[in-house]
């Protein structure tokens, strides 16, 4: 909407006001000088050569190029010679020099003419640029150059020669122009005339509307901050008519030097505009303000007055308003990237993981994985660790006999769309970018609290391509701890990668819990904290796009790294995303059932704020209730209110940033009550927020990849009922003495390959890895997560596929000649089978045991157990290098090898106790504890072989032992419990050692 404009100056007539900011400026003659006449002489000697002199040099040393009549075929099978160079070099200049002089023209018809703008003439912006300044300079003699053409007047502009009138410089130019310059005067007058009587009358409809009003954001002093809708509310009866202050003030300089560029950011101390129907005691009008303004307030507020529309007019000039394309949740600067180091011919060089800096993900073909779980790191990694958790939970319940028939569970194997979900993951995953951005703001926060200073409101988080990361305030909050430091200005915190790599793991609370990654803008990843927005954030589009984003945004909040506890509300949608966090996620039916929960939750926490004296949940997280009262409370509510529950949303939402509260709600149209942030999702992946300054590239979720995501933990939840295939290992080993391996490695301790020649030494520790991998996937290895683990910042298609020729050629062939590493259907590496590790085998042994030979067979069964712990000489992979074998923090092997190497341990002791061997007993569980030392099993099962053993001594000694390593936790109390029943006086001997 148009800005009125307050006036208090007169007309020409006296009677009249005029605008303020259409003070008239003095007219300024400049006189010609002798430089000018210099350069005048210049501009006409070099059109003199380049319009006469280059077509008469081309005519008179070169001739002319083309061919005197039409050539024939055989002229295309010539040689080219200097000659043919030379007339094609010839073509291009004269076609050069037509055009220049035809810019010539055009810019010294406009000149002349001194109406309109000159002509384009198509393709030479350059030329025309020279032409224009050369016949500027050349005419600058007899008139100002203002006065030739509009387009000059652009050419080095001053403020001055920007705002200089027309009817002025009209008047400046004297002799050979006259009858133009006179007609250009009347011109002039006219517009005047007319911009007086526009003027005039806009003067008197802002008359009738009583003065302009002010109003003065107030500093939150036992109240939450202003914001625009309150203001609206409070002042114009109808908080939607927020936007009509918005337009009045937008991009206007405050007197702290900021503008206005976004609704929902406004800081205590801005002044605000206000429409001319605004009431209530506390607006100011101009130009005679209130008594109880002092005379500070009076001479801001009066400053403020002449911004607005004076400063959007000379910035018309240049073709838009004066921070038209100022960011609101800005991008951050960036610091350039060190270039990475690339090799120069396709083969690899020796690797460390670090040298190649193209993402795998965005190198070659997708081979069918999904793309949104692959540009999506953060959320990537938030899903692979609770996956991981989850699955582990599994184990332990069945390793403890929770889950009765499963036993040694082996974790299912996903197929079909669940097994690309989980390479996609792996291969998208970014578990160290989020281990950085939970150390910094923890780190953060610590650095805060020892300086009592308290957490500054934080609306977004940007992670830079660099692996910086960028925090974006609310308003500035003073010098950051180091080893923050400002960025592009007061309003953000930046801490560099090398710096946040030096942040150990702080005991504090997690700051900033409600960041959810929304997408990504010039190679930077936005966060924008829900919790912290004042008021609701609106998401329209379709039905579909929208539900994508929500997807997404439930499936991080419930997941992610850097937050500790939250509650996820979801209204109109995600039932089935309860399986990702049963402990966040809860689901509401309906709008009713919303309203009434958050309006309860909503009291509870403004009373337990206040009972506190806290501000903000931002200052209960730093305090000593930090980790339990403050959590963050996110709602989700996909489906559109109707205008009566928006309105009770707004409404609720007003204080719930102070509170801790965030609201993402879905709607159709882009207009909804209350929202003080818009965004759209687009058809095409598009999250736009024009008030913002956004337009990134969505991060979705879309209803294919998100039923997979889900497949993966309902088929890894421990309380599922027993499944046949779950107590099989992926892979048996024939066990027999025909079963001989042609490759056989030694995982379980030192890495240890039989049946292969040594690799070169540059390549052994790649293909050592890579082996590894596939021996601990024997269902497959898609070929870009076998390329994400070995290179995990990425690497390029050609270096990867290199490497996978020489890992075949070093595996080598059959005896029936086919390759031992292959392809299979669904374009995944497998070994063959004649390829085997220790790890192969002791499953099988283990298997073989307990549920097939062994289980008819007592000899059999001791044999079998016997041979397997044989196996067993430490943990997995034990002298890895340093910086390899990362990818091993995605697996579940660390939990599943020390469990079944407890379990063959304990079977073997049964076996020798059946026959009251208690020193075979206690010899097999020794060698168990050696891989799987924190199993709290088979320490119970060694006091009971010690203790068979009828030596007290031996018994006392391993209880010491026992108390030793529990430390301060003390011991577990099925422990205490056992030790009660085989040794009463274990207690005295802790109490005299204390």
């Amino acid at each position: 909407m148009p800005r009125r404009r307050t006036t208090s100056s007169s007309s020409s007539t006296g009677s009249s006001p005029a605008p303020r900011n259409r003070t008239p400026q003095p007219v300024r003659v400049r006189r010609r000088s002798f430089g000018d006449f210099v350069k005048a002489f210049l501009a006409f000697v070099v059109l003199l050569v380049l319009v006469v002199g280059v077509p008469l040099a081309l005519a008179t040393q070169i001739g002319w190029p083309l061919p005197d009549g039409v050539p024939g075929l055989d002229w295309l099978q010539r040689e080219i010679t200097v000659h043919t160079f030379l007339s094609i070099l010839t073509v291009v200049v004269w076609f050069a020099w037509a055009q220049f002089t035809a810019c010539v023209l055009v810019e010294v018809k406009a000149a002349l003419s001194g109406v309109g703008v000159p002509g384009r003439v198509p393709g030479s912006g350059p030329s025309q640029l020279l032409a224009r300044q050369l016949v500027a300079a050349l005419l600058l003699v007899g008139a100002t150059a203002a006065s030739l053409t509009p387009g000059l007047s652009q050419l080095g502009q001053s403020i001055e020669g920007n705002q200089k009138p027309s009817v002025a410089a009209a008047q400046q130019t004297p002799g050979l122009f006259a009858q133009q310059q006179e007609q250009a005067a009347g011109t002039a007058n006219a517009l005047a005339e007319q911009a007086g009587q526009a003027a005039a009358r806009a003067d008197g409809a802002a008359a009738a509307h009583g003065d302009t009003k002010y109003y003065r954001i107030q500093p939150p002093e036992g109240r939450h901050h202003d914001s625009l809708w309150e203001i609206a509310d409070r002042h114009l009866g109808d908080g939607r008519r927020y936007k009509e202050i918005f337009e009045l003030n937008k991009d206007r300089v405050q007197p702290d030097g900021s503008k206005l560029s976004e609704a929902s950011l406004i800081r205590p101390g801005w002044i605000m505009e206000m429409p001319g129907d605004a009431r209530g005691g506390e607006l100011v009008e101009m130009p005679d303000a209130a008594p109880n303004v002092s005379e500070q307030v009076q001479q801001q507020i009066s400053d403020y007055a002449q911004t607005g529309d004076h400063a959007q007019g000379s910035g018309g000039a240049q073709g838009g308003g004066a921070g038209a394309g100022d960011a609101r949740v800005s991008l951050p600067e960036q610091r350039p990237a060190p270039t990475p180091a690339t090799p120069a011919t396709p083969a690899p060089a020796p690797s460390t993981g670090q040298e190649h800096a193209a993402p795998t993900a965005a190198v070659g073909h997708s081979f069918g994985l999904p793309e949104a779980l692959l540009a999506a790191p953060l959320l990537a990694a938030g899903l692979l660790g609770a996956l991981g958790r989850r699955r582990r939970q599994a184990l332990w319940q069945s390793a403890l006999g929770n889950v009765g028939g499963r036993r040694g569970m082996e974790p299912p194997t996903p197929t079909g769309d669940a097994q690309d979900a989980q390479d996609a993951l792996l291969v998208g995953a970014d578990p160290e970018g989020v281990r950085l951005l939970d150390r910094s703001l923890r780190g953060l926060a610590a650095a805060l609290a020892a300086e009592s200073r308290p957490l500054p409101v934080v609306y977004a988080a940007w992670m830079s391509s660099n692996g910086d990361l960028h925090l974006q305030l609310a308003q500035p909050a003073g010098k950051p701890p180091t080893p923050w430091q400002h960025g592009q200005d007061q309003t953000f915190w930046m801490l560099a990668r090398a710096d946040a790599e030096g942040y150990e793991d702080a005991d504090t609370a997690a700051p900033y819990p409600g960041l959810v990654s929304l997408g990504t803008m010039d190679d930077s990843r936005l966060l924008l904290n829900l919790e912290a927005v004042p008021g609701i954030v609106s998401l329209s589009g379709t039905e579909a796009d929208r539900a994508a984003v929500f997807a997404s945004v439930a499936a991080e909040l419930a997941t992610n790294g850097w937050s500790d506890r939250m509650t996820i509300t979801l209204v109109g949608f995600g039932d089935d995303l309860t399986p990702l966090a049963p402990n966040r996620i809860r689901h509401l039916d309906g709008f009713e059932d919303l309203f009434e929960t958050m309006s309860a939750e909503t009291r509870q926490r403004r009373g337990a704020l206040g009972a506190a004296g806290h501000d903000s949940v931002l200052t209960g997280r730093t305090g000593p209730a930090q980790h339990t009262r403050w959590a963050p409370h996110l709602v989700l509510l996909a489906a559109q209110p109707s205008d009566e529950d928006a309105l009770r949303l707004a409404e609720l939402a007003a204080d719930a940033a102070r509170l801790g509260i965030g609201y993402l709600v879905g709607t159709e149209g882009a207009d909804l009550p209350g929202a003080a942030w818009e965004m759209e999702i687009t058809g095409e992946g598009k999250l736009l927020a024009p008030l913002l300054g956004l337009e990134l590239e969505a991060q979705l979720l879309p209803v294919a990849q998100q039923r997979a995501v889900v497949e993966l933990f309902t088929d890894a939840d421990p309380e599922r009922g027993p499944g046949g295939p779950a107590n099989t290992p992926p892979f048996l080993v024939d066990v027999s003495e025909q079963g001989r391996p042609a490759v056989y490695a030694r995982l379980v301790g030192s890495y240890e390959i039989i049946g292969l020649d040594a690799p070169d030494g540059e390549r052994s520790a790649q293909l050592h890895e890579a082996l590894a991998l596939l021996l601990l996937h024997r269902e497959g290895v898609h070929p870009r997560v076998l390329a994400s683990a070995l290179w995990p910042r990425g690497v390029t298609a050609d270096v990867r596929d290199a490497l996978l020729e020489r890992l075949r050629a070093w595996l080598g062939t059959d005896p029936d000649g086919s390759a031992r590493l292959r392809t299979d259907a669904g374009g995944r590496l497998t070994l063959a089978k004649s390829v085997v590790s220790d790890l192969d085998v002791l499953r099988s042994l283990y298997y073989e045991a307990t549920q097939g030979r062994g289980v008819g067979s007592r000899q059999v069964r001791g044999r079998l157990l016997t041979d397997a712990l044989v196996l067993v000489r430490g943990p997995l992979l034990a002298d890895r290098p340093e910086g390899r074998y990362r990818w091993l923090t995605h697996e579940i092997i660390d939990a599943q090898l020390p469990l079944l190497v407890a379990d063959t341990g304990l079977a073997l002791c049964e076996f020798h106790l059946e026959k009251n061997r208690a020193e075979k007993a206690i010899e097999a569980l020794n060698a168990a504890l050696r891989t799987a030392p924190a199993d709290e099993r088979l320490w119970h099962e060694l006091l009971r072989a010690t203790h068979a053993t009828d030596d007290a001594g031996r018994l006392h000694a391993l209880a010491a032992d026992l108390i030793g390593r529990s430390g301060a936790r003390g011991l577990p109390p099925r422990t205490e419990a056992l030790l009660d029943e085989l040794l009463p006086t274990w207690r005295d001997g802790v109490a005299a050692a204390g």
